[in-house]
C-alpha cells in the first residue's frame, strides 16, 4: 500500500466515530430537576424533558424525549401555532342574521335566521351588539320562528360528563357553530348577613331556565373550594330546565361567582335571544327551529370576532378548552370545505406538520384542547415544533400568547420573586395524573431557549417544583 492511503487511514483512526446526533447527547435529567423529583417520590421514568436553544439544531438536554406522553393542555400549542400559520393572525369569524320573509314597517313576516361559523369568542355582549344592529335596521317585531343554522360544524353526540363526570362545568362544553358565551351562565352569590339570606342571580338569564334558590347562609371560613358546599340539581322538562341550588354559602365569602352550563346549544341561544330581544324593545312570540339559511335570504346584520391573534392569546393565556375546540374544528372546516368533523381538523394539522417537515408519528390529538386521556406527543417533537415557531413569521403573535411566568395567565402566581419571573413564556397543562409545561425561557445571556417538561404519573401533581427548577436552571444556563 502506498504511504498516502496509510496516512489517511491513520488520520481517520484518530477522528471520533460518526454517530447519530442524539447518541452524542447523554440521556439524563438536569441535576436540579432530578433532586426535586426524588424528594417528591416521582420516578424519573415518568418524566420527559427537552431543552434546546431556539436557534440551535441540537438539544442541550434530553431525557425520555422520544416517549409518547399525554401533554394535557400543552397540546393547545400545536393547535394555536397551526392556526396562526394556516389561517393567518388577522383571520376572523362571522355570525350572521337573515330575514326569511318580507319586512315592512319594522315587522318581519317570516322567520329570522342566525348562522354561525364557529366564532370562539361570541360572548353575551357581542351577541347584544348583533341584535342591536337588527333594531338599528328598523326591525321591531318577528312574526315567524327563530331558525338556527349550525351547519358549519357537523353535529356530534357530545357528552359533557364523559371526561370527568362534571357535565355542568363550562370547560366540558362541546364545540358548536353557534357557540354563544361558551354556553355558560354566571351565577352571582350575594349574601345578606342581616336577613341571613343568599340572593343568587344569573347572567345571562335564558327565558326557559327556572332558577330555584334554596341555599342557606352559613358560618365558617371561606375556602378556595367554597362552592363545594353548594349542590346543583338540573332537571329538564321539554325545552325548559330547572336548576335547583341547595346547601350552605359561607357569609365570610362576601360576593362570589360560579359559572355553569345547563342548557343545550340551541336552547341556550334561543333563551338568550328572547331575553336580549325583549330588553331591546323587540317583539317575538315564535318558536325555535334548526335549518340551513336558504340561498337568496336577505342579510340583515353581521357580527365579527376579534382577530385570531387575540383569540389565540386568550386560548393560551387562560387555557380555554372550549375556544381551542372551536379553533380546531375551524381548521377542519377551512381545509375540508364542508361541515367540520374532528377527523378533518386532525387531517389539516397532520398535513401542515408534513409541510413543515415536522413528522410526528406518535402524535394523537383528539380535540385540539388537550382535554383528553388519549392525546400523545413526544417532548422532542414538541420542542422541535417550538423551535420551528421561533423561526416562523407568526413568532411574535405565538410567543405573546403564552403565559408569562410570575406575570399573567396560568403562570401569574408561579415563580414570583424568582429570577426567571418575567423571563419565561410557557404554556402549562394539568389533568389528573398529568403535569406539563412547554415554551420559551429568555436566559441570563439573552438567548431564547425552548423548554419542555412532561410528567405522566399518579403523583404528577407533585412535579410542579421540578418544573420550576427546570425553568430556573435554564434561565441561569446551568442545565
Amino acid at each position: 500500500m502506498s504511504p498516502i492511503p496509510l496516512l489517511l487511514a491513520a488520520f481517520a483512526a484518530l477522528l471520533p466515530h460518526a454517530t447519530p446526533a442524539h447518541a452524542q447527547l447523554e440521556e439524563r435529567l438536569p441535576a436540579p430537576v432530578a433532586r426535586v423529583l426524588k424528594a417528591a417520590n416521582v420516578p424519573s421514568s415518568a418524566v420527559a424533558v427537552y431543552v434546546q436553544d431556539a436557534d440551535a439544531r441540537m438539544p442541550r438536554a434530553s431525557f425520555n424525549a422520544a416517549r409518547p406522553m399525554n401533554p394535557a393542555s400543552v397540546m393547545k400549542l400545536v393547535t394555536t401555532y397551526a392556526a396562526l400559520e394556516l389561517l393567518g393572525p388577522a383571520y376572523t369569524w362571522k355570525t350572521e342574521a337573515y330575514a326569511l320573509g318580507p319586512m315592512k314597517e319594522g315587522i318581519l313576516e317570516g322567520d329570522l335566521a342566525l348562522k354561525g361559523y364557529g366564532d370562539p369568542r361570541l360572548g353575551f355582549e357581542q351577541f347584544w351588539l348583533l341584535l342591536r344592529q337588527l333594531r338599528a335596521r328598523g326591525l321591531s317585531e318577528i312574526r315567524g320562528d327563530l331558525v338556527l343554522d349550525r351547519s358549519h360544524f357537523e353535529a356530534g353526540n357530545h357528552d359533557p360528563a364523559r371526561f370527568d363526570g362534571e357535565p355542568l362545568r363550562p370547560y366540558n362544553v362541546g364545540p358548536d357553530a353557534l357557540l354563544l358565551n361558551f354556553k355558560s351562565i354566571r351565577l352571582g352569590f350575594v349574601p345578606d348577613v342581616e336577613k341571613k339570606t343568599v340572593a343568587i342571580h344569573a347572567e345571562p338569564a335564558p327565558a326557559q331556565l327556572d332558577l330555584v334558590n334554596l341555599v342557606k347562609l352559613g358560618e365558617g371560613a371561606c375556602g378556595s373550594a367554597w362552592y363545594e358546599g353548594i349542590r346543583m340539581d338540573l332537571a329538564h322538562t321539554g325545552a325548559a330546565a330547572r336548576l335547583i341550588l341547595t346547601g350552605a354559602y359561607p357569609a365570610a365569602c362576601g360576593e362570589k361567582q360560579r359559572h355553569v352550563a345547563v342548557l343545550d346549544h340551541p336552547q341556550f341561544v334561543a333563551g338568550v335571544f328572547r331575553q336580549l330581544w325583549a330588553e331591546l324593545g323587540g317583539k317575538f312570540s315564535g318558536g325555535l327551529r334548526e335549518g340551513a339559511v336558504p340561498a337568496g335570504a336577505r342579510l340583515l346584520a353581521r357580527g365579527e370576532s376579534p382577530a385570531l391573534a387575540e383569540v389565540v392569546r386568550e386560548i393560551n393565556k387562560y387555557s380555554n378548552n372550549v375556544m381551542a375546540r372551536q379553533l380546531y374544528l375551524t381548521l377542519g372546516a377551512e381545509a375540508a370545505k364542508r361541515p367540520a368533523r374532528a377527523e378533518d381538523a386532525e387531517a389539516a394539522v397532520r398535513a401542515w406538520l408534513v409541510q413543515k417537515q415536522l413528522p410526528m408519528p406518535e402524535l394523537s390529538i383528539e380535540n385540539g384542547a388537550g382535554l383528553s386521556r388519549s392525546d400523545r406527543i413526544g417532548a422532542e417533537n414538541l420542542g422541535r415544533l417550538l423551535a420551528a415557531a421561533f423561526a416562523s413569521p407568526v413568532m411574535p403573535e405565538f410567543i405573546a400568547s403564552l403565559p408569562l411566568a410570575g406575570i399573567d395567565g396560568t403562570m401569574k402566581k408561579r415563580l414570583n420573586g424568582n429570577g426567571v419571573a418575567g423571563q419565561a413564556h410557557v404554556k402549562t397543562g394539568y389533568l389528573d395524573g398529568v403535569r406539563a409545561l412547554a415554551g420559551y425561557v429568555l436566559d441570563r445571556r439573552g438567548r431564547r431557549v425552548v423548554v419542555v417538561f412532561l410528567a405522566n404519573h399518579p403523583n404528577a401533581g407533585a412535579t410542579k417544583a421540578a418544573q420550576d427548577a427546570l425553568l430556573a436552571c435554564v434561565y441561569e444556563r446551568s442545565c
